[in-house]
């Protein structure tokens, strides 16, 4: 970390450094060291940048768009600006399943894939929003189901010790990073947090991190991040194109799958082709439509859609292997 940058106590962060290298534009702009990343988004966690500085940074992050060395860096400081979970040391490795979008055409199943996970035996946490207006967000779809909405770690822990999937609003999870979120409301438009919370690893343990993108440009990105700055010791990730930005395999026609492990890159999955036939899904995308169906897949009286059902045996298979490494 740099030696110039304050990053204890109270002292306001003088980010007009920083500023000048980010907020030359798209072309002119340079990013920052894994270190300086770290130092000034910690400062941003802690309260200690000025608004006007603080809406300086966030645009100028938008325009130019995150490094790998800067992501990594964000990251560093975000992961220690929250208090980390402990699952049980049982058959499987915790998997983290991050749910920020939700729906809004088809029916939102990453409920599925988190109870078929812990039907397994797998801790699974999902966190993410409550509410997002316009769409069906997973939590909503939790509440439907009767499954609980944990507010503090101690009650997700005993919800994994009950073998439960854990649902935590990020405001819970990770309060700081849910402030910087929350400034969407007033820029209108999302900054890096929104890209950090998609692939931090709540856990004091390795995890499986099931990890989703929307844009070329964030493939690219990512894929680098864990090929070469992720640290090992954290866990795996699998890398996808979001179903609506879900994490969750699309029902009708599966995307590529990327495994994450040690640095290296695996394909687990192949992009599906043109199917014939498409399989049975609920109805309607609402919340209480979705968790009756969801309720029917568990019990047997719908099948499964098969690139779900290909993604939770390849979750499962990741999180064995990992539990076993560490």
């Amino acid at each position: 970390m740099n030696a110039s940058v304050d990053t204890v106590g109270n002292t306001p962060l003088i980010a007009a450094r920083f500023i000048k290298e980010i907020g030359r534009g798209k072309e002119g702009a340079r990013s920052l060291s894994r270190a300086d990343a770290c130092a000034m988004y910690t400062a941003m966690l802690e309260g200690r940048v000025s608004d006007l500085e603080l809406g300086a940074i966030l645009l100028a992050m938008r325009i130019k768009g995150e490094s790998v060395e800067e992501i990594a860096g964000f990251l560093d400081a975000a992961e220690a600006s929250f208090e980390r979970l402990h699952a049980p040391h049982e058959e499987f490795a915790p998997i983290v399943i991050p749910s920020y979008n939700g729906s809004r055409k088809m029916a939102n199943l990453t409920p599925l894939l988190a109870l078929l996970l812990a039907k397994a035996g797998a801790p699974v946490l999902v966190h993410g929003v409550l509410h997002d207006p316009g769409r069906v967000t997973t939590a909503e779809i939790f509440h439907s189901l009767g499954l609980p909405v944990s507010g503090s770690v101690q009650a997700a822990e005993k919800e994994f010790a009950q073998g439960l999937p854990v649902f935590m609003p990020t405001e819970a999870l990770a309060p700081r990073m849910a402030h910087l979120l929350s400034l969407r409301q007033i820029l209108g438009v999302r900054n890096s947090t929104h890209t950090l919370v998609k692939i931090m690893q709540p856990f004091a343990q390795p995890a499986l991190r099931l990890v989703s993108y929307t844009h070329p440009e964030y493939l690219a990105m990512l894929s680098e991040y864990f090929s070469s700055a992720a640290p090992v010791e954290r866990g795996d990730a699998f890398l996808m194109r979001g179903t609506e930005g879900e994490t969750v395999a699309n029902a009708k026609r599966a995307q590529q799958i990327e495994w994450f492990h040690q640095h290296a890159r695996t394909i687990l999955v192949e992009k599906q082709g043109p199917v014939d036939e498409l399989p049975t899904l609920p109805e309607e995308s609402d919340a209480q439509t979705t968790a009756a169906w969801i309720k029917q897949a568990l019990d047997g009286q719908q099948p499964v859609p098969g690139p779900i059902a290909e993604q939770v045996e390849h979750c499962l298979r990741a999180s064995r292997e990992l539990r076993r490494r560490a």
